[in-house]
C-alpha cells in the first residue's frame, strides 16, 4: 500500500490538472456513469465525521474519504476540514493507497469554483471578491484568477486583522464588510460557514458570477433574493438537495428543476450563461467524484515520481 503525507500530495498536485480534472468527473457524473452515494456522517457532539465514497471510471478510482469537520478548529493550528483518503482496486477490492485529503479537499473545492468560473463568468471578469478569511478563502484567491484575468482580488471577514493577512499573501486589498467587498465585484466567492448570508441579491450587480462553498445546518451564507435571481448550477442535484450532511439550505427555496449540473452545461445538454448581465451561481456542496479526480492525479504524479512510502497493512 501507498502511503502518501500531506507535504507529498501537495507537491504532487497541479492545481491547473485539478480543474481540467474535474470538468471529465463532473460530466461522468451527470451522465450516470460514476457511482457515488451520497454523504452520511457521524455527529461527535463537537463536529461530523463524513465519509464519501466514489467509482469513478473515466479514472478508474475507487476511493472513500473520511473527512472531518470541527468548527471550534477555526483560529488554532488545527483546520476545520481534516480528512484522509483510502484507495481501492476497482476490480479486487485490494487497498492501495492510504494519502493525506486535506490538502485534496481544500484544492478540488477551490477547483470546482474556479472550473464554474471558467464556465459561467463574464469573459472580461477582471475584479474578485472573496469572503472569508479561512483555508477556503486562500485556495480561491489563488484557484480563480488562474480561470479569468483578475486585476483586483478584494478580502473580506468578520476579523479585519485575518482579512489584513491573507489580503496580504495573495496580492489583495481588505474591506471593512462583506458588503463593500462584493459591490462591483465580477466574481464573488463565499467561502464561510456563516449561517447568516455573507453574499446579499441587492449587492450584486448584473452579469456577477457568485461561488459558494459554505455549508451550515443552521443557516445560509446566501440570502434568498440572490439564488431566485440566479441561473444555480450545481455538481449534482441529488447532493445539493439532499438534506445535510450532503445537501445545502441555500437552494431551499427553489426546485431541483430549476438548476443545472455542471456536467450538463460542460456537455451541452444544459446552458451556462445565457446573456451578459444574467447572474451566474456555483453552489458547491463537495462530492465524491471530485476526490476521485484529484486522487487520479495525485497517484499518477507518485508513479512519475517515484514518491511515496509503500507498507504492508
Amino acid at each position: 500500500m501507498l502511503v502518501l503525507t500531506r507535504d507529498e500530495v501537495a507537491a504532487l498536485l497541479d492545481l491547473d490538472a485539478v480543474v481540467d480534472a474535474l470538468a471529465e468527473a463532473f460530466v461522468d457524473l451527470s451522465a450516470g456513469r460514476a457511482s457515488m452515494p451520497q454523504r452520511v456522517a457521524a455527529l461527535s457532539g463537537h463536529g461530523m465525521l463524513g465519509v464519501m465514497p466514489a467509482y469513478l471510471p473515466s479514472a478508474n478510482v475507487l476511493e472513500a474519504k473520511l473527512v472531518t469537520l470541527f468548527e471550534g478548529n477555526a483560529g488554532t493550528e488545527l483546520p476545520t476540514h481534516q480528512a484522509a483518503i483510502a484507495v481501492f482496486d476497482p476490480e479486487s477490492g485490494s487497498i492501495t493507497a492510504l494519502m493525506d485529503g486535506t490538502y485534496i479537499t481544500a484544492t478540488r473545492t477551490a477547483a470546482g469554483s474556479a472550473l464554474s468560473t471558467r464556465e459561467l463568468a463574464r469573459e472580461d471578469a477582471r475584479v474578485l471578491a472573496i469572503c472569508g478569511t479561512g483555508v477556503q478563502a486562500r485556495t480561491h484567491a489563488l484557484a480563480v484568477p488562474r480561470v479569468r484575468p483578475i486585476e483586483e482580488i478584494r478580502i473580506a471577514g468578520r476579523d479585519r486583522a485575518k482579512a489584513n493577512e491573507l489580503a496580504a499573501k495573495v496580492g489583495g486589498t481588505a474591506f471593512d464588510s462583506f458588503e463593500e467587498a462584493v459591490h462591483g465585484a465580477d466574481v464573488v466567492c463565499a467561502t464561510t460557514h456563516s449561517p447568516e448570508p455573507v453574499v446579499r441579491r441587492e449587492w450584486i450587480a448584473h452579469g456577477t458570477h457568485v461561488t459558494s462553498v459554505g455549508v451550515n445546518p443552521d443557516g445560509r451564507e446566501l440570502d434568498e433574493r440572490l439564488v431566485a435571481d440566479a441561473r444555480v448550477v450545481v455538481e449534482s442535484r441529488d447532493a445539493a438537495f439532499a438534506a445535510y450532511p450532503a445537501g445545502a439550505n441555500d437552494l431551499s427555496g427553489i426546485s431541483p428543476e430549476a438548476v443545472a449540473e455542471i456536467g450538463e452545461v460542460l456537455s451541452g445538454a444544459e446552458p451556462g450563461r445565457t446573456s451578459a448581465d444574467q447572474i451566474t451561481l456555483w453552489k458547491s456542496v463537495g462530492v465524491a467524484v471530485m476526490d476521485a479526480a484529484a486522487v487520479a492525479l495525485v497517484l499518477r504524479a507518485a508513479a512519475e515520481t517515484g514518491a511515496g512510502t509503500q507498507v504492508e497493512l
